[in-house]
């Protein structure tokens, strides 16, 4: 097959208006070779393409790929990880991971966890704040953690997002809405073990590949897997795989969040317990990371003994088997 390769690079992007955070969800050359390196190990050509406006050029002069391995996030918008789905259905060209209605849902955290709620999985109570009158009238039991609303990579997660009171909590606001220009998301703090869980496939073969604890160094800031945590995860967390009850409820709620949010070929869903040990939803990355050695997937699968071209090798392989399917149920429709 004749692959593309659809991606963000935190290079193109250098010498912008762009933060080192702003860019952080972006990839580096490392991860496009690696993944390049696992599809040609497979047997595969594959083409380098980039963001969605160089897609989009290429695609009006006429450009074709049997398939695109896309890990592009977008630039602009809550529906940014949307764009180049949109895109390559519109030219009919099949594509890994969800489609686009899955990829905004999944980047609007509010709206995720509505449909996560509504299929009985475990989440904490939240509220956006959009104004500072919707700060004033917060009404979640404290302490209560604060975010942006549709980012990732841990982007605006800090200490400072714990919020113990009202004031507390609109003061976090009123400084992230300022610098992510987005709404906030509210929601109940919860104190038990965070987990990571990895998701491969579709449908009835869809399966959790482990379910990765992220335990804090004293080196780390406390309590939160935060932007900063990540960065510099080699010093200040440790992963292990996790099997005992709790962690497996994690893994049955994250793949029940998997098959809700309509995810495909692969994803990664974030969890935390409460107090009680029950693991709730926090979010779905439905363009997990795929840093060969920095990215969370990538970690636990490795640990789970699926090495990284059996991980993409996975991905691709998924997102066949369902493209072909899809073609042969159309095929038959228009038989009958």
């Amino acid at each position: 097959m004749l692959i593309g390769l659809t991606y963000d690079l935190r290079d193109d992007y250098r010498g912008s208006s762009l933060s080192d955070e702003a860019m952080a969800e972006f990839d580096s050359p490392e991860t496009i070779t690696a993944i390049e390196n696992a599809l040609r190990a497979r047997g595969h050509e594959t083409q380098r393409i980039g963001h969605v406006r160089i897609l989009a050029q290429r695609l009006a002069a006429g450009d074709c790929w049997d398939l695109v391995f896309n890990i592009a996030e977008g630039l602009q918008g809550r529906a940014r990880e949307a764009q180049v789905p949109a895109l390559l259905e519109a030219f009919g060209i099949p594509y890994t991971f969800s489609d686009p209605l899955t990829q905004a849902l999944g980047l609007d955290k509010a709206m995720a966890k509505r449909v996560v709620r509504d299929a009985g999985i475990p989440t904490a109570p939240f509220a956006v704040l959009e104004t500072p009158a919707d700060d004033s009238g917060l009404d979640l039991p404290f302490p209560v953690f604060l975010k942006p609303l549709a980012e990732g990579t841990g982007k605006g997660c800090e200490h400072a997002s714990k919020a113990n009171g009202v004031d507390q909590a609109a003061a976090a606001a009123r400084s992230l809405r300022q610098r992510f220009c987005q709404p906030v998301l509210a929601e109940s703090f919860l104190p038990g073990r965070e987990f990571t869980v990895g998701i491969l496939g579709n449908g009835a073969d869809a399966r959790v590949i482990a379910v990765m604890e992220i335990l804090l160094l004293d080196s780390a800031e406390p309590e939160i897997y935060s932007f900063q945590n990540k960065e510099h995860w080699e010093t200040r967390v440790i992963y292990r795989l996790a099997e005992d009850l709790e962690a497996r409820a994690a893994g049955a709620s994250a793949l029940a969040a998997y098959h809700a949010l309509g995810c495909r070929d692969a994803a990664r869903i974030d969890l935390r317990s409460d107090a009680g040990g029950t693991p709730h939803f926090l979010e779905v990355n439905t363009l997990p990371g795929l840093h060969p050695s920095h990215s969370d997937l990538p970690i636990l699968s490795a640990k789970a003994g699926l090495d990284y071209q059996g991980l993409i090798g996975g991905i691709l392989d998924a997102a066949i088997r369902r493209c072909r399917l899809a073609d042969r149920t159309e095929a038959l429709s228009a038989a009958l």
